[in-house]
């Protein structure tokens, strides 16, 4: 047997990611990026497939709030805390003090702007030392445009409807996996992942 057949050179995740859709997953205690028209709802089904609390940090200088209704058809909205940041920089600070914490196994950012490389690099290592205190945190930041640079991963989701409710997400960019994109729908109340016609995205 050729040795080729038994070597896979790609690098592999120390531990199980953290799954959702069936069978995506996220790199545990690493900060991902999500980004696209319909950002909040992909994290709030990412948050639907975890347990326990929920982190949100959000800019308390614009007005737009989640609607608690339309959370409710994801996940129970009780197991989210709200923090309103004041200036940009104490969200950052909040998002990283939290992840250092590993008081919760999901931390959410909604940055206005993408975040530089040194506050990623600083997430990132806060994640790590909150994986220290026993969990391994998961962070998410939203993003309008999806260009942070340092993040674990990059996903975007946008509505592709058609004659039934879907999206279209695409990994955009994974340090462990290629990029690809898939449909996402609702079958008998439950999201499902299905294959897309162009399994290849169209990178920005």
């Amino acid at each position: 047997m050729h040795h080729n057949v038994l070597l896979d050179r790609r690098p592999h995740r120390a531990t199980p990611g953290q799954p959702f859709l069936g069978r995506l997953e996220l790199a545990q205690a690493r900060v991902h990026e999500i980004c696209g028209p319909a950002r909040h709802t992909l994290v709030l089904l990412i948050a639907a497939g975890m347990q326990g609390p929920v982190i949100w940090v959000r800019p308390g200088w614009q007005g737009a709030r989640l609607h608690g209704p339309g959370m409710a058809q994801l996940m129970d909205p009780g197991r989210v805390v709200f923090v309103d940041a004041a200036r940009p920089v104490d969200l950052l600070w909040t998002l990283e003090e939290a992840l250092r914490s590993g008081a919760v196994p999901l931390v959410v950012g909604e940055l206005p702007d993408p975040p530089g490389l040194t506050p990623m690099r600083r997430m990132q290592l806060a994640c790590e030392a909150g994986a220290g205190q026993g969990t391994r945190p998961l962070g998410l930041i939203l993003t309008p445009e999806g260009v942070a640079p340092g993040a674990e991963s990059r996903w975007r989701m946008a509505p592709a409807h058609g004659a039934d409710e879907g999206w279209r997400l695409t990994r955009e960019r994974d340090r462990q996996e290629p990029p690809r994109s898939w449909q996402v729908g609702v079958k008998a109340g439950e999201f499902v992942l299905g294959a897309m016609p162009d399994p290849e995205p169209r990178l920005h």
